[in-house]
């Protein structure tokens, strides 16, 4: 079982991805929102992986307009890279659920990264205890 699979499934569904290609045509595509990731299936049977969306490499869910069909968003990665995406209107809580996934993870992250910071501050010696250590 793959990391994607033991992560808690959020939301699961198809989305459509502007390719990236001149055109810049809409397609169909197979999505998994986990805790840790987005995966973008080519296919509707998760045959083949197009490609897996750290929550840690995405920034930001920005640009959410709402059409009469479709709901539009992009996710703006750390590298400032924009990813558009729509869904239709009845389907149309994509972003937020990933906004909110996104907002947890950095949440976890931050408690995590704190507790390392104490423990390495517990762990380590006090200014007392260096100047005490380096006397001859």
């Amino acid at each position: 079982m793959s990391a994607t699979e033991l992560s808690k499934v959020l939301k699961e569904g198809e989305l459509e991805k502007r390719s990236d290609n001149l055109l810049q045509f809409w397609k169909r595509k197979t999505c998994v929102l986990t805790s840790d990731s987005l995966t973008i299936y080519a296919d509707s049977q998760k045959k083949s992986k197009s490609k897996e969306l750290a929550l840690q490499s995405i920034k930001k869910v920005d640009c959410v307009e709402r059409t009469g069909k479709f709901v539009y968003f992009t996710i703006v990665t750390a590298d400032n890279k924009e990813i558009d995406f729509r869904c239709s209107g009845e389907d149309s809580c994509w972003n937020a659920v990933i906004t909110m996934a996104l907002i947890d993870f950095q949440n976890r992250k931050a408690i995590q990264d704190f507790k390392t910071r104490q423990e390495v501050e517990r762990t380590s010696p006090g200014p007392q205890e260096r100047r005490l250590a380096r006397a001859p």
